[in-house]
């Protein structure tokens, strides 16, 4: 071995760590060699959607593993330990979370808990250098989204939103059909979700851990598809909450319709309820109309158009989908289009929906 041929691997070598903080020269470096490496990826809250929806995505991914756990639950952490051979050094509580920072081996934080607890996690998250995907709703207030995305700008990382449905085959057709006019211009959108709700001591149910009832939950997935097919911000919205089990509903809103009005002219009707099983929307054109039912559901969703051509894709996964995005966004240095912005897009509509209810009056939004 030459001097020279030593030298040269040397200074490739110390190269290779000066920018290994800087994802777009890494993933460019790991290409060149021909060694992409999957990005570890710690879950933040073990319930019923990390359990049997995102930890199973994980194992289909391309770019993404499953690294390491947060939760307060021991016997929790025992059996995922097992289940996924979980080191114990990945293996955290809500209270250690900062000690990721000596962990090389987790690269993002997936913060899966209760609504009114992202920023805190994520926050968390941020400090620890880890870059943050974090289910919808972003948070319960506009500040608490504005200090998360603070963060992590401040932290150098990249923060993401759970929005599935900008990954799934059907509601990109529809927004590509809302782009190319295919029907014309769009002149009202029709939406609904909801379902009837079980458990009443469970976290939906309370304001302090959930910000809100089923808007927050399942209402701000027709928001999301109204706005992606106007490509445009409401303007004013009004919207009205009904309780007809004040003993269940006591703290949250039971259903709620209210109408998001764009400024283009085309105003979005819709409805949510945790007291009746509805899942579809419907964009009504010039010259045709065309949507989805059922719409967001994790399979089986279907799509229509009035001109009898069908708008059937096979399944995928959409949260392993999401998840190799955000690794590709953070391993190119691209900014996601599930972004920390587009999170409090939503929920200023959400506030501004609240208070049109609480005061019985359309709303300007932001």
């Amino acid at each position: 071995m030459s001097p020279h041929n030593s030298s040269r691997r040397d200074f490739i070598k110390s190269a290779a760590l000066a920018v290994a903080g800087t994802p777009l020269l890494d993933a460019a470096f790991r290409e060149a060699r021909g060694q992409e490496r999957k990005l570890g990826f710690a879950l933040v809250g073990l319930g019923s959607l990390s359990t049997n929806q995102i930890a199973p995505a994980l194992q289909k991914t391309k770019y993404c593993r499953l690294a390491g756990i947060v939760t307060g639950t021991p016997a929790k952490a025992a059996r995922w330990k097992q289940q996924y051979k979980i080191p114990d050094r990945s293996i955290y509580n809500y209270d250690t979370m900062e000690s990721m920072a000596a962990n090389p081996d987790i690269d993002v934080v997936y913060v899966v808990t209760p609504n009114a607890l992202h920023a805190e996690h994520t926050i968390k998250a941020a400090k620890a250098g880890k870059h943050v995907l974090c289910e919808k709703p972003m948070e319960a207030s506009t500040a608490r989204c504005e200090a998360m995305i603070a963060a992590c700008r401040a932290a150098k990382r990249k923060l993401a939103i759970g929005y599935r449905c900008q990954f799934e085959p059907h509601h990109l057709e529809c927004a590509r059909l809302a782009r190319e006019k295919t029907f014309g211009d769009i002149k009202r959108i029709e939406g609904a979700f909801g379902f009837t709700i079980g458990d009443p001591t469970q976290w939906r149910l309370n304001r302090a851990l959930a910000g809100g009832g089923p808007l927050m939950d399942v209402g701000i997935y027709v928001v999301q598809s109204a706005r992606m097919l106007t490509r445009q911000e409401p303007t004013m919205v009004s919207a009205r909450t009904t309780v007809t089990d004040p003993l269940k509903f006591n703290d949250v809103e039971e259903s709620m319709t209210f109408q998001l009005h764009f400024p283009n002219g085309v105003n979005a009707e819709c409805s949510t309820s945790y007291n009746m099983n509805v899942n579809k929307f419907a964009a009504i054109a010039e010259r045709g109309s065309f949507g989805m039912e059922p719409a967001y559901s994790y399979g089986g969703n279907r799509g229509f158009r009035s001109d009898g051509k069908p708008l059937r894709y096979d399944e995928i996964d959409v949260f392993a989908a999401e998840m190799d995005d955000f690794a590709r966004c953070i391993l190119d240095g691209k900014q996601s289009k599930v972004s920390g912005e587009e999170g409090l897009r939503d929920v200023k509509i959400l506030m501004a929906l609240y208070e049109s209810a609480s005061i019985k009056r359309p709303v300007k939004v932001g």
